[in-house]
This record gives structure tokens, C-alpha cells and sequence, in this order.
């Protein structure tokens, strides 16, 4: 007897169930829209009305591409999937936002063991949740399916983004100066960056459960490492409209000293002061819970701040009531000084945190 032939299915990847993701996903990726996206869902390639720029002198493009890490597991060990979209719309539009551009358009990646349609549209309902906050569209993406290399539960996000800047409008290091002010603005929490030191801190060796109330969080440890990513592009821009700003700095990966170091200029460091802000109750309780250095914390977690500005002196009040009319906690945490001969830092952190 001959067997009956292979096919797609039987190797794992079921087109139906695609489909179907695609079909519960188009009345989220509606709502993240802007007037200059041409056609909808579906095609092979999104389309920009790029006619849009012809009011700027000499745009600039600008691009990023970024993922969550391994936030992904809490995810999916907790079963919420909501949420982790607004996580990887934050870490590529707040990259973009750092040299002044506005976001356009994104579009996902979304790798899959196995297609599960209404996980799926969740993920891309985060993500066009996050595009909405941050004034951009969501243009399109690809779902693959990938038996065989990962577990049917298991999956990762990845995105990219376009924004736009005026040519002599681009912020960085160049524009930075001596006693320009260093604004903090609040993070959210951990944000998407250090998980792995989270993840084998609080579970491998702490030995705590998701489903864990924790009272110094006033949630379970789930919901708190859960918490989305905060999303700064439009807050900054309104910063660029409302006063002088000379730089941006998104903290994520590296911390807070290496971050803001990537947009000080050479002979000048910028000297941060920890005892103007308290990070929250989660930066402690990894550290204490692991032993982790203070070091090792600050070069790995963003601490509780997620995003830094560096303005001029006299443009601090602007700036910071600009910050509290859009609901963001901010304050002034150090200044730009110049560096002396042999000191190669260009950031240096002092005191200790407040609380």
C-alpha cells in the first residue's frame, strides 16, 4: 500500500488557522492608522503616501528595528498577550524619537511554534494599541509558523519603524553644552530590557511563583513584570514644539550610564545625581533578592527612568510643565559639565537614590 503524500499540514503548519489570525487582527490594525497609509491589510507590501513629506526643507528617514527579549516568557507563562505589543512599539518609536523624528509606520514580525489565531490577534492588538499611543501606523507584518524549532506555546515579536526628521532639526551630541540640564522622565517599571537577570533572579534562585502577591508592589509579581513599556515619542516631540531641546536618550538595554553616554560629546560628561529620584519597589527586590550589586543593577535595569532629555538651562521649566500636562513624571537629575584631561567617563553617577 502507498502512503498518501506529505503535505504542509502534516509537516505542522496549518494555513487555515493564518487566516483566520489575519481575520481577527484587521479591526485592531484599523484603529492604528494615519492618513497617509494607502490601502489596508493584505498586500504584500504596506503602503505610505510619502507625498506627505514634500512640507519638510530636507527630510530625513529614520529607522529602527527592536524585540522584547525575554519578556516574551512571562508573557506567555502568564497567558496574557495583550500587552507585550505596547512593549515593542515603545523600543523601536522611542529609538526613532531620540534624534528628534516623528514616527510614521511599523510593521511586526511575529514567530510562532504554533499558530494559535486568537494569541495571535491579541499580540497584534498590543501592538497597534502601542502605534496608536505613539502617533504611528501599523502598516503590516508577516506571522510565521515554525514547527520543529520552537514549541507549540512558544513565540517572539520583533518590529521595525520609519519616522521622519527635518535635517537641521536633528537632536545629539552636537548640540549638547556645558550646563545644558539633564531631565529623567519616569519609566513604568523594568520595561523590556534585563528579563533574563529578572527571570533567573526572581524564579531560579528566589524560587517565586507569577501568581505571587507582593506587597511592596501592591500586585502579583505576574502583573508587575507584565507592566508595558512606557511609550515617550509624542511626549518628546511635544518637548521639540514647546521649548529647546538638545538631545534625547532611551534608556533600555545597557542602563542608564551607557545609554545617555551614546549622546554626550567628547570633552564633556554629563554627572547624574541618584538622590533625586527613588526607583521603584521592583529595582529593589531584584537586587535584594539576587545580591546583585549595585553596579551590576544600574548597567542592566533603566532604574525608573525610561527616557532623558538634555536642554538648556533656561528651557527646564518649559520642559518639565510641558512633561506634567502630558501626565509625565519628570525631573532634573544632573547637568552637562566639562570632562578634564584623563577622566574618560561620560557619565558619572553620584550620591544615592532617594527613599
Amino acid at each position: 500500500m502507498s502512503e498518501s503524500g506529505s503535505t504542509y499540514a502534516a509537516a505542522g503548519v496549518d494555513i487555515e488557522a493564518g487566516d483566520r489570525a489575519v481575520e481577527l487582527m484587521k479591526e485592531w490594525v484599523k484603529k492604528a492608522s494615519r492618513p497617509e497609509v494607502v490601502g489596508g491589510l493584505g498586500g504584500f507590501a504596506g503602503l505610505f503616501d510619502a507625498s506627505a513629506l514634500a512640507r519638510y526643507q530636507r527630510p530625513l528617514l529614520a529607522s529602527a528595528t527592536d524585540g522584547v527579549g525575554t519578556k516574551v516568557d512571562i508573557a506567555r507563562r502568564m497567558g496574557v498577550y495583550d500587552t507585550i505589543g505596547r512593549d515593542l512599539v515603545g523600543m523601536v518609536v522611542d529609538d526613532l524619537v531620540v534624534c528628534g523624528a516623528e514616527p510614521l509606520f511599523m510593521t511586526d514580525y511575529i514567530c510562532v511554534g504554533k499558530v494559535y489565531p486568537e494569541r495571535v490577534a491579541a499580540i497584534v492588538k498590543g501592538i497597534a494599541e502601542g502605534c496608536t499611543l505613539a502617533g504611528c501606523a501599523l502598516v503590516g507584518g508577516e506571522t510565521a509558523e515554525h514547527p520543529g524549532l520552537l514549541g507549540a506555546d512558544d513565540f517572539d515579536v520583533a518590529g521595525a519603524g520609519t519616522g521622519v526628521v527635518e535635517a537641521d532639526r536633528v537632536l545629539g551630541a552636537d548640540r549638547i553644552r556645558t550646563g545644558d540640564a539633564v531631565i529623567a522622565m519616569a519609566s513604568s517599571g523594568l520595561h523590556s530590557n534585563g528579563y533574563s537577570l529578572v527571570r533567573h533572579v526572581l524564579f531560579d534562585r528566589a524560587g517565586w511563583a507569577l501568581d505571587r502577591e507582593v506587597p511592596e508592589l501592591g500586585r502579583t509579581l505576574g502583573e508587575e513584570l507584565l507592566e508595558p513599556t512606557r511609550i515617550y515619542s509624542l511626549d518628546c516631540l511635544a518637548l521639540t514644539r514647546t521649548t529647546e531641546v538638545h538631545a534625547f536618550s532611551h534608556i533600555t538595554g545597557g542602563g542608564l550610564a551607557n545609554n545617555l553616554a551614546r549622546v554626550i560629546p567628547e570633552g564633556l560628561r554629563a554627572v547624574v545625581d541618584r538622590s533625586t529620584w527613588t526607583p521603584g519597589a521592583i529595582f529593589q527586590l531584584v537586587g535584594e533578592a539576587g545580591s546583585v550589586e549595585r553596579l551590576e543593577l544600574e548597567k542592566t535595569l533603566n532604574m525608573g527612568v525610561g527616557m532623558m532629555a538634555v536642554v538648556p538651562a533656561d528651557s527646564v521649566d518649559v520642559a518639565l510643565t510641558t512633561l506634567a500636562d502630558r501626565g509625565v513624571e519628570a525631573w532634573v537629575s544632573g547637568e552637562i559639565t566639562e570632562r578634564t584631561a584623563g577622566e574618560a567617563e561620560a557619565v558619572t553617577l553620584t550620591g544615592d537614590h532617594a527613599g
